[in-house]
């Protein structure tokens, strides 16, 4: 049993990258008919509907489409159902058997897709950034970095699976599929350690989930 405990204790998580191909290899997010499957997240009416309805009424609040950034699109379910509203779409996902199949799937002038790490590259120019659900699996040393990016951007439309309720914001987590949920935590990238300095903040949709297990909270900010 100790050699064991210790085992599992001195071993080294996975890189991130990995870590998500495992989550479409192994489907531990679920499954359906296609390929890859990003979770009920992803395809659930009453999670889906919600957020696309928001983020197209703001999207289409302005005269001139603006340039979109989608880090982590996943299958891409809920970002198809965006692009018409844009200039141009950026969809990245660290997968990149998953891009390269949504290239295939997903094929529109002004949509291109990228494999990139969003924590480590450099990430595309656009007006407004969608985070949908992506940062609540990364560590904060990984979170952190992406936070750094997002002041160049005027936009930044995240979502993320929150505790019901008081909740300590941001214990740290290995990054993969799980979430701080299980710390009883939740992301919120204006507390400490991130501090992301914004000029506004509106909550966009808010859902809550069955059987105590959360709530999905869209949050639109305004960063200059």
């Amino acid at each position: 049993m100790t050699i064991k405990s210790e085992t599992k204790k001195n071993k080294k998580p996975w890189p991130t990258k990995k870590a998500m191909e495992q989550v479409y290899t192994n489907k531990l997010w679920g499954s359906n008919t296609s390929t890859f499957y990003s979770g009920e997240g992803s395809h659930h009416p009453d999670i889906v509907n919600p957020y696309i309805e928001s983020v197209t009424s703001f999207l289409t609040s302005f005269k001139d489409s603006l340039i979109v950034c989608d880090l982590g699109c996943g299958d891409f379910n809920v970002g198809k159902e965006l692009v018409k509203f844009t200039h141009k779409y950026f969809a990245i996902d660290i997968v990149e058997s998953l891009i390269e199949h949504n290239k295939v799937e997903f094929k529109i002038d002004h949509l291109e897709f990228k494999c990139l790490d969003i924590s480590k590259d450099i990430l595309p120019f656009a007006d407004c950034v969608l985070i949908r659900q992506v940062l609540q699996h990364l560590s904060n040393n990984e979170v952190q970095n992406v936070v750094d990016k997002l002041s160049k951007y005027k936009y930044v439309i995240l979502t993320e699976h929150l505790p019901q309720g008081n909740f300590t914001p941001n214990k740290d987590i290995i990054s993969g599929q799980g979430t701080r949920l299980k710390k009883k935590s939740g992301l919120n990238i204006l507390e400490p350690p991130f501090n992301f300095k914004i000029k506004e903040e509106k909550q966009l949709s808010s859902v809550v989930l069955n059987n105590n297990k959360g709530v999905i909270v869209t949050t639109l900010y305004q960063v200059f």
